[in-house]
């Protein structure tokens, strides 16, 4: 079966559209480099050119893979890194996204993010991403793991229409985003991607258990894997986007043909109730 095209979508405030189903690199470090270079090279031709990566990852080995990757195609991708909160005052947001840049062998980065809050003042690290963007280092930029609060308070610092993505956690078992994230993210027009949609560490349904049994028999009505059905679920509203890990080709063969797959409404009601919201949280789930 010839996998459709990734389907793209608008990213937040930005006038670009993005590739629903992007490539995650968290821990890209651990695996064989050269198959992990043909993994994202393979996602790439395959639409799946939303590629995420961050400083953190591998101490900057994972932007090296990358850089690998992507070099002779970079004005096909949507790149997004990160910058550590322990690296985000002003001064130091501006030298981490100069060092990325220098990993990936860049000029630009599509977004940069913030990893997740720190010690330092979001108005510091929000000055310099907007000093970057001046500068033309990066074209937008973001945050990641950030609840409701915290982006209240960015919104408040930068004003509507800045705030291009909030990058946070959410898979099958781990929807805590959509009781207030999601939602604050569709009212302000931010775009909302969801990292390790499989769980992290082996967190994907056992197969023993009665989700995966019910994932199984939907991916079986319409020819798919059960991560493919995970995947079209967790894209399912127009503000989100999925950034899996694919570390060999054929896993990134298995994401992209995600989108030949259209899930019912009876699919989804389905999924939702094998996999139950349950309560809000006290503090947003990070890994």
């Amino acid at each position: 079966m010839a996998v459709s095209q990734i389907s793209k979508r608008k990213f937040g405030p930005l006038i670009d559209e993005v590739a629903v189903i992007g490539q995650g690199t968290w821990e890209f470090e651990r695996a064989d480099r050269s198959e992990a270079v043909r993994a994202l090279r393979q996602g790439i031709d395959l639409g799946m050119t939303h590629l995420d990566t961050a400083e953190m990852y591998g101490a900057g080995q994972a932007e090296e893979i990358v850089s690998e990757a992507i070099a002779g195609r970079r004005d096909e991708l949507f790149l997004v890194s990160k910058v550590l909160p322990s690296n985000a005052s002003r001064a130091g947001t501006i030298a981490a996204c100069e060092k990325s840049l220098r990993r990936l062998k860049t000029d630009r980065l599509d977004c940069y993010l913030l990893h997740w809050r720190g010690q330092y003042k979001l108005s510091d690290t929000i000055a310099a991403f907007e000093q970057l963007q001046r500068d033309g280092k990066i074209v937008s930029w973001g945050v990641s793991n950030f609840d409701v609060d915290d982006l209240d308070e960015a919104l408040e610092i930068a004003c509507k229409g800045k705030i291009a993505c909030n990058q946070v956690l959410y898979h099958l078992q781990e929807r805590a985003i959509e009781h207030a994230v999601i939602p604050w993210c569709e009212r302000h027009d931010v775009a909302v991607v969801g990292y390790s949609p499989f769980g992290s560490r082996g967190g994907f349904p056992a197969a023993s258990s009665s989700g995966y049994k019910t994932l199984k028999e939907i991916a079986d009505t319409h020819s798919a894997t059960v991560h493919q059905v995970a995947l079209s679920f967790l894209t399912r509203r127009a503000s989100l986007f999925a950034i899996p890990k694919a570390a060999k080709p054929s896993h990134a063969d298995d994401n992209a043909r995600s989108a030949n797959l259209r899930l019912s409404d009876e699919d989804i009601v389905r999924i939702d109730r094998a996999f139950p919201l349950g309560k809000k949280p006290s503090s947003l789930p990070m890994i």
